[in-house]
């Protein structure tokens, strides 16, 4: 996924839509209408019908393509006309799109379109709020792997849409060395080492409880802490560490960079601008995706019936 800098002022350029798309919209068009809508076959076969989608509170706008998915799926006769960009924010009542084709097509798709849209644009919402708190900082805030079954990459998209970032999309992109595993390999410079014998080209992340385990990371060559539940005075304290010239000339003698440092753990709005402003690289907030309420979004119709 891409990963663009947060930017309260303007809404970023989207990022690129995620390569199973197909397959989620055909999953969720399959679970909605089963063997067919019996409540739209009502409706005469060439009845035209004419809809706009309509934002009931303010938003950012994400999951544009997932709309135009829906009704591709469903046939493409249906024309969707966007009012609105990704990543825009916008008002109550404000109207989001206007759609004109069958009217069966448009009254099978309307719950699939609305769940995407909703659930997407409630997500790069809050993403929005996150990225607005800690503008001017040096951190940026990460999406996890905390997503809603089946939605993860379209969720991460629209984190990357609200202005935030994406942590890895799953286990296979990113490895990251917890308690358990220290554990299972001895210690961490143990873990550590085994990792980068597996030569996956991927990033090491340990995580770290305690300023011990900070030190140990460091030394064995992590590419990047998560630093679980630290208070603010042991964040600037492993901060402090990662900046100290012996650690970072040893590492330089391995062929590393400085270690990147991650806050993570009870993460709110209230707090990640003071996490922030310890000097961590980035923050990593399971709530964006996890806590994510739906915004709310109605879809009218006009019908015209054949004569």
């Amino acid at each position: 996924m891409t990963q663009p800098r947060p930017n309260s002022s303007a809404h970023a350029e989207a990022p690129a839509i995620p390569n199973d798309i197909d397959l989620v919209v055909k999953n969720a068009l399959r679970e909605d209408l089963g063997g067919g809508d019996l409540t739209a076959s009502l409706v005469p076969a060439d009845a035209v019908g004419k809809a706009r989608i309509i934002s009931r509170e303010q938003a950012v706008v994400a999951g544009r393509p997932w709309v135009d998915k829906v009704f591709e799926c469903l046939g493409g006769e249906v024309s969707v006309n966007w009012q609105v960009s990704e990543g825009e924010k916008v008002k109550d009542n404000q109207v989001l799109c206007s759609l004109t084709g069958p009217a069966r097509a448009l009254l099978s798709g309307e719950r699939t379109a609305l769940n995407f849209l909703q659930t997407l644009s409630g997500t790069a919402t809050l993403a929005r709020r996150y990225a607005e708190r800690v503008k001017g900082t040096k951190a940026r805030v990460l999406d996890t792997r905390k997503t809603l079954p089946g939605l993860r990459t379209a969720q991460k998209y629209a984190v990357a849409v609200g202005g935030c970032a994406n942590h890895r999309v799953g286990l296979y992109d990113g490895i990251l060395i917890k308690e358990n595993h220290i554990m299972a390999a001895g210690s961490i410079s143990r873990a550590v080492a085994a990792a980068r014998q597996l030569q996956a080209g991927v990033p090491i992340q340990v995580e770290c409880e305690t300023m011990d385990e900070v030190a140990d990371a460091l030394e064995a060559g992590a590419d990047m802490l998560l630093l679980d539940n630290f208070s603010l005075p042991l964040l600037q304290k492993a901060v402090n560490l990662n900046r100290n010239n012996e650690i970072n000339m040893r590492r330089a003698r391995m062929g590393l960079e400085r270690a990147l440092l991650e806050g993570s753990g009870n993460v709110s709005l209230n707090t990640v601008r003071a996490i922030a402003e310890t000097g961590v690289d980035r923050i990593s907030v399971g709530g964006i995706t996890k806590h994510v309420t739906a915004i709310d979004l109605s879809m009218r119709f006009d019908v015209e019936l054949p004569a």
